[in-house]
């Protein structure tokens, strides 16, 4: 596998022709950020060496080399789930890559479902911890060279980015919200009484991804810095129905915002 990783990364690092050290994962609903990316040189996962290809209705499929907020940056415009039949490694795969082409800075993104009382569907919620109830850890089997066998991990989260965009939504009038995103297999979405045990448990929102790509950046040293948009609500007295489509439509309605936010924050960074 490390081979793979270094001859994508050279593969990549030819085509090239910027020096990113920022990093984006654009989730469901989320991709439209790209269309704020300048320069942009642009690359089918299909045409990318050793690299999966997403499957999910949202997930364009596509690397992005370019410019946001005036910097060098890399984004994934749609990302790889465990649900769809693939193994944590090649989930975590793009971050490997990330990680051999120099990038210092991780923004993941994603679409969740709140069960938090003080959440609105369009919220957006800086991620502050997570729980993982993955049922493949994503560093399971040799250890890569990258970092330690038994990574820690009592800041997955950048509590100086967390704060950099507190300050943003701040200054611009966002509304941010803090909290736990517990990460589940899927692809089903939640029952109303998961939504209730996550939420004893301390989880704010739920959602089917991030949380391995989290754990493999950390790993490797990287900074990561994560966001949610609440797209839908459960847990509550009333059940009620969800559709992929409707989670789409939350993000794509919430995206601008969560764009101005990273964009500022790579733009000061």
């Amino acid at each position: 596998m490390y081979a793979k990783i270094q001859e994508t990364a050279s593969s990549l690092r030819q085509r090239m022709t910027t020096k990113p050290e920022t990093a984006i994962v654009l989730g469901t609903g989320l991709g439209q950020l790209a269309s704020e990316i300048t320069d942009k040189l642009e690359i089918p996962y299909s045409e990318i060496p050793n690299f999966p290809v997403s499957t999910v209705e949202g997930h364009s499929g596509k690397l992005i080399f370019g410019k946001l907020g005036g910097k060098d940056i890399m984004a994934m415009q749609g990302r790889f789930h465990y649900y769809e039949g693939y193994s944590m490694k090649e989930v975590t795969f793009p971050i490997r890559v990330m990680y051999e082409l120099g990038i210092k800075t991780l923004f993941v993104s994603n679409a969740a479902g709140g069960m938090n009382a003080d959440f609105k569907i369009g919220d957006l919620m800086i991620i502050t911890d997570h729980i993982n109830f993955f049922p493949e850890h994503p560093l399971r089997g040799k250890n890569f060279p990258t970092g330690p066998r038994f990574p820690d991990m009592h800041e997955p989260y950048d509590l100086q980015l967390v704060a950099e965009a507190d300050r943003i939504a701040a200054e611009k009038g966002i509304r941010v919200m803090h909290g736990t995103y517990v990460g589940v297999q899927g692809p089903t979405f939640e029952t109303p009484a998961e939504y209730r045990m996550y939420r004893l448990l301390g989880g704010d929102a739920v959602g089917m991804s991030t949380i391995p790509e989290v754990i493999v950046a950390r790993h490797c040293g990287i900074r990561v810095f994560g966001v949610s948009v609440i797209t839908d609500l459960g847990g509550f007295d009333v059940p009620v129905e969800v559709s992929h489509e409707e989670v789409q439509e939350a993000a794509n309605s919430a995206q601008p915002l969560m764009t101005e936010i990273m964009r500022e924050m790579i733009a000061r960074s």
